[in-house]
Order: C-alpha cells, then sequence, then structure tokens
C-alpha cells in the first residue's frame, strides 16, 4: 500500500471512530474499543432461520424479532463457551483450541447435560474421519496384487 492509501484508510478509521464518540454508541466496541459490523459478532441470520424452520409447521412463520433475538442469543452462547475454552487452552500454553477444552468449557460453565451427548458425538466425529483419512490414504496408493497396498510393503 501506498502512503496516500494508509492515510486515507487511517483518516477513515478516524472519522468513524470520531461518529461513534459523538453518538455515545458503544454497542459495536469490544475489546479495548475495536469496531465490530454487526455481521462480525453474529452467526449469519439465514443459517440460524433454516435450523429455526425445522419445527415450525410448513405455512408457519417466525417474526423478524424472534429471528434476530434468536441470532443473538446464539450468538452470545457460542462467544460465551469459546472464551472458557480459549482460556483454557492458553492456560496449557496452546494455541489451538479442541473439542476437548469445548466439553470442559460446557461442564465449567454448568452446561453438565450437554457434556455426555458432545462427549459421544466427538468421538463418533473422530472415529469417522479417522476411517475417511484412511479411504484417502488407500485409495492414493498403489495395490499389489495380493490386494495389500504398496505402501504397506515397503514398511516390512
Amino acid at each position: 500500500m501506498s502512503n496516500s492509501e494508509d492515510s486515507q484508510q487511517y483518516l477513515n478509521e478516524m472519522l468513524v471512530k470520531e461518529e461513534d464518540e459523538a453518538s455515545g454508541d458503544d454497542s459495536d466496541k469490544q475489546d479495548g474499543g475495536i469496531m465490530l459490523r454487526e455481521q462480525d459478532r453474529f452467526l449469519p441470520i439465514c443459517n440460524i432461520i433454516k435450523i429455526m424452520k425445522v419445527p415450525v409447521p410448513q405455512n408457519g412463520k417466525i417474526a423478524k424479532d424472534a429471528r434476530e433475538c434468536i441470532q443473538e442469543c446464539v450468538s452470545e452462547f457460542i462467544s460465551f463457551i469459546s472464551s472458557e475454552a480459549i482460556e483454557r487452552s492458553v492456560a496449557e500454553n496452546r494455541k489451538t483450541v479442541n473439542g476437548d477444552d469445548l466439553l470442559v468449557a460446557f461442564s465449567n460453565l454448568g452446561f453438565d447435560n450437554y457434556v455426555e451427548p458432545l462427549s459421544i458425538y466427538l468421538q463418533k466425529y473422530r472415529e469417522s474421519n479417522k476411517s475417511d483419512r484412511n479411504l484417502f490414504l488407500d485409495a492414493n496408493y498403489p495395490h499389489n496384487e495380493d490386494g495389500s497396498s504398496a505402501n504397506e510393503a515397503g514398511k516390512q
């Protein structure tokens, strides 16, 4: 980027910041004054609507304010669980949050009813990924006449 582009971007950010300070609206600010857009804070409404429509009868409708309320609640819930899981991974000097961190977060935050079904789901998911990976590896290696892969023969 050139200096003029950097300057223009800086000016735009300052103007937005000044407008927000003048309006007194801090609803879009988090983490030390960084401005977040609504689409950065909330899950996409179309995904939430798809899930909400499942139990609703074919001719039923969902009010706009109900959709927006659920969008906010779901987004906040995910942030709540995620921040607890992130704290655990940081405490263990890891940069990646894994499924086990999320399970511990659910437990720590009092959502014990979710821990067992999510543990089962996570275990099945990992097994599924493992078998998918094995299928991928087997498909990429040539096979011998006896059906064993050439890769296995090289390991012996």
